[in-house]
């Protein structure tokens, strides 16, 4: 963690757990999603459900939505500007289990897709996305990460880690989980940087691969 986390972000709202952390958990599942979004649901988890009213978590993940980042100033008109670009959403209070207190769970529909996003704002403005799609993953969004969903099959991880290496990028952390042996299983890959549009792909053309995102990265502010 660097000395600008433990400050905090430049954002709008009171607080960086429940308005910037938040305003990044909805511009992460708008990346996911890889699409504008036209609906969405959200569900508020614990601290989220019972004090986020107040701290302007439910404008800040609407903002994220969007596409704002947390310092954006029209982060306090978010449900106006979500009603001018034709986003309809809805909250409701969940549980969520043995997660973090400040985790939303939302689902995203847009260009006939649709995405569902699990993570946590752990503090300080940072998160954390543990789900996708239902699958256990761990990244917080600030370095270039690649999401990959597969079926399973031998050497595939070598077989994208090749072609990042051929790319001239650094793995920071990789995780995979598998619904079963041989069924639908989902890569995630943080990065040092991100990859070239030739290795995307190249990646994307590996034919057990049927869904890929490569995420920027949040700003630092």
């Amino acid at each position: 963690m660097s000395l600008l986390d433990m400050i905090g972000p430049v954002m709008i709202g009171p607080s960086s757990s429940h308005t910037a952390g938040a305003c990044r958990i909805g511009l992460a599942a708008r990346q996911l999603l890889g699409h504008t979004p036209e609906k969405a649901q959200i569900g508020l988890h614990a601290s989220f459900a019972k004090t986020g009213k107040g701290h302007g978590t439910h404008l800040a993940l609407i903002a994220g939505i969007l596409g704002f980042e947390p310092h954006d100033p029209r982060l306090p008109q978010a449900f106006q500007e979500a009603e001018k670009a034709g986003l309809h959403f809805e909250f409701q209070d969940v549980d969520l289990g043995n997660v973090h207190p400040n985790t939303a769970q939302i689902t995203l529909q847009g260009g006939q897709a649709s995405i569902e996003v699990m993570a946590s704002s752990t503090g300080g403005g940072i998160i954390e996305v543990i789900e996708v799609d239902g699958f256990r993953v761990s990244f917080d969004g600030f370095s270039p990460t690649l999401l990959l969903k597969y079926q399973d099959a031998y050497g595939m991880i070598s077989r994208v880690t090749g072609l990042i290496a051929i790319d001239e990028v650094n793995i920071a952390s990789l995780t995979c989980t598998r619904e079963k042996r041989g069924g639908t299983a989902m890569m995630c890959i943080v990065l040092d940087s991100a990859l070239s549009d030739y290795a995307i792909r190249k990646i994307a053309h590996i034919p057990e691969i049927s869904w890929i995102r490569m995420l920027p990265g949040f700003r630092r502010l």
